[in-house]
């Protein structure tokens, strides 16, 4: 029984010696290095190709490395083998920092201060209170509900959506198709933190920014395929969206002439919302190797129907 690694050669170096350390009796090998493929078990990376798994006839667990599994094609991953998403403190931390940071950036209008910077303007603003602030999370999942959390001491007005619902304290929550309209009419910052599916593409778009209360902000933290750009921009220079972070995009790197780069309401940052640890992403990876030889539930284990 042995764990493939097909990632980059520093995280493999770091999830190498953890390995050594809390599961050495497990063979530890780095693609393209399967030697014997019928002893591999376990493979986590970023991507896979059909031609991969199937020299792997005996794998059980697919990990991906990052937070999401859309980049995977899940037609092409065997249907007895489990596919697990990550689920680590560093991802989780690093988003929470990202979005609280993004939403007290719209909240006291740091777009504006910027550009009276930029035009050597003194131009103070009016402070709107936090308690007069909505603030909606777009995904109630691990990522969601700790940027609620992270965001409640700062008084926000807090608002909750995704397919299925939850129940997170101080946090009013809406489920389903139906409840959308509904939830995005009372959000004056909406932070998207989806998963990317058929469903949820292109769900930042003109009939959902036309939702949105005049002056709204937006915050894409989720994945590029979830923004129509052109929508966001038509928004933006009509005056009904106030600004946007943007974290993601649909193309990534952005091209040099991209109009998100110059665009005086938008601030870019290349994909840094959040990004996997090496030394507690393998520790949570061996400790889930560990609840599968154990027979127990794994954390992140994806849904096939669902697509996360």
């Amino acid at each position: 029984m042995a764990f493939l690694f097909k990632s980059s050669a520093e995280r493999g170096t770091v999830w190498a010696g953890a390995f050594a350390r809390l599961l050495p009796d497990m063979p530890f090998r780095t693609w393209p290095d399967v030697g014997d493929a019928d002893d591999i078990r376990y493979l986590a990376a970023w991507t896979v190709t059909r031609d991969l798994l199937a020299g792997l006839p005996n794998l059980e667990v697919l990990f991906s490395v990052g937070a999401g599994v859309d980049q995977l094609d899940l037609s092409q991953v065997p249907p007895q083998v489990t596919v697990v998403r990550m689920v680590e403190p560093g991802l989780t931390d690093g988003m929470v920092q990202y979005a609280t940071f993004a939403t007290l950036a719209l909240h006291r209008e740091m777009l504006d201060y910027g550009q009276a910077q930029t035009d050597h303007r003194w131009a103070p603003r009016p402070l709107l209170p936090a308690g007069q602030r909505r603030v909606g999370v777009m995904g109630l999942g691990h990522l969601g509900t700790a940027v609620l959390a992270a965001l409640r001491p700062f008084g926000f007005v807090l608002r909750g959506w995704s397919r299925s619902g939850g129940d997170v304290e101080g946090v009013e929550i809406f489920a389903g198709s139906n409840a959308l309209p509904a939830f995005l009419s009372g959000c004056d910052i909406l932070i998207c933190l989806l998963p990317l599916t058929n469903d949820t593409r292109g769900i930042l778009c003109r009939k959902s920014f036309d939702l949105l209360p005049h002056g709204a902000g937006i915050i894409n933290v989720g994945r590029g395929g979830h923004l129509v750009e052109q929508d966001l921009l038509d928004a933006l220079d009509s005056g009904h969206l106030s600004g946007a972070v943007i974290d993601v995009l649909n193309t990534e790197p952005a091209a040099a002439d991209h109009p998100f780069w110059s665009h005086p309401r938008i601030l870019l940052t290349p994909h840094v919302a959040s990004q996997t640890r090496d030394d507690s992403s393998a520790e949570v990876l061996i400790s889930n190797i560990r609840r599968h030889q154990a027979g127990q539930a794994l954390l992140g284990q994806v849904d096939r129907t669902r697509g996360y």
